[in-house]
Formats: structure tokens, sequence, C-alpha cells
């Protein structure tokens, strides 16, 4: 069970890499795109690219501009929040996530990518009122911080956003 609370988070700013999925394309191994992107954004050190970044060594996955609700197609987001007025460079995205108010879990250590995958089933089942609200379908994201350093044992944040 992972520990679970309510927090306001105020607007970031972010700039990374995207690309456009859903929850379906990602349980079948040939239409996949998240591990692909996160391979490159590691492979490439596109963290090391990033400009103005505001938390070094933290990077936010983000689930944004949902079609519908976690059954319709999202942009997933890697990279780095970054100081106010950053511009990206050159094939980089740039996103805001929205002030607003989240149900924050925090996982228990576990192995990547098994303990995001598990963390994002147990959030699924539950209802507005075991979430702590209606979700908002705005913006979502996991932090990976120094929890995240070791990929066996890992520990990450998901915010989902909620009214």
């Amino acid at each position: 069970m992972m520990k679970q609370e309510l927090v306001t988070q105020p607007e970031m700013k972010l700039i990374g890499i995207t690309v456009r999925t859903s929850n379906a394309a990602e349980f079948n191994p040939e239409t996949a795109k998240i591990g692909a992107t996160v391979h490159k954004y590691l492979s490439e050190a596109i963290y090391n690219k990033i400009p103005s970044p505001t938390k070094p060594g933290t990077t936010l996955c983000v689930y944004t501009e949902y079609e519908s609700n976690h059954d319709g197609d999202f942009t997933y987001f890697i990279g780095q929040e970054v100081k106010e007025n950053t511009t990206p460079p050159k094939g980089f995205a740039a996103i805001t996530v929205p002030a607003q108010k989240y149900a924050k879990f925090t996982t228990d250590a576990g192995v990547m990518p098994q303990v995001c995958i598990n963390g994002w089933l147990e959030i699924w089942k539950m209802d507005s009122e075991k979430l702590g609200g209606k979700r908002q379908y705005l913006a979502d994201f996991e932090v990976y911080d120094h929890r995240a350093q070791e990929p066996e044992n890992t520990i990450l944040d998901i915010y989902i956003g909620i009214k």
C-alpha cells in the first residue's frame, strides 16, 4: 500500500521530450513508446542539455493533454523543471504543469519499471472517494529524485491532479 496525502502544487515550467501514446499502447510491447522515450532521455543524457534546471538530478514524467481519461490518448513528457522564461533548445518541448490540488502517492521501494507500473495499477482501481477527489486529467506526474538512483530499489512520488 502506498503512502497517500493531499497536496497543492504551484505551477511548474518544464523542458524535455514528449511522445503521444495511450495506456492500451503501453501494455503492448509492439506499440509501447514510453520505454523508448525514457531510454532516449537517459542514453543521450538529455537531462544535461536542459537549460536552467531548478532541481538538477530530479526528473519529472508528466502525463498531460489527455484526450479523455486514462483510457484515451495522452502526451507523455520526460524532463526537468526550469526557471521561468527559459527557452527550450531545438528539438525539445516546453510544458506548463498547472497549479492544482493533487493526491500524492509515495511508493514502497521496488524494481523499475515494475514499481511505477504497480503504483499506477493501484491508483486506477481507486474511485474518487479513495483518491481524495475527482481526477482532473490536466496533468499527472511522477517525480524521480535521489530515491530513484538505484533501479532495483526505487521510490517515487506519483501526483494525480484532482478537483
